[in-house]
């Protein structure tokens, strides 16, 4: 058995996808997962990343994110 945790709920405006961040611990221990989930209307992508894989990402998303001009 798995259990989920959400971290966090966004809402994309421009699309409106609906993203979720989710912690997944697995009962039988080991490491926990960040799990990405994106609704567009009534379908569903859901992939599983590792904690250096998440980093990873993140920094590019930050990265990307300053480098765009502000309003």
């Amino acid at each position: 058995m798995t259990r989920l945790h959400s971290l966090s709920k966004l809402r994309v405006p421009l699309g409106g996808q609906e993203i979720e961040l989710q912690q997944v611990d697995f009962e039988a221990g080991g490491m926990s997962l960040l799990r990405t989930r994106i609704r567009e209307a009534s379908r569903f992508t859901i992939f599983d990343i590792d904690p250096a894989t998440a980093q990873q990402w993140g920094e590019a998303l930050l990265a990307w994110a300053r480098a765009q001009p502000r309003d």
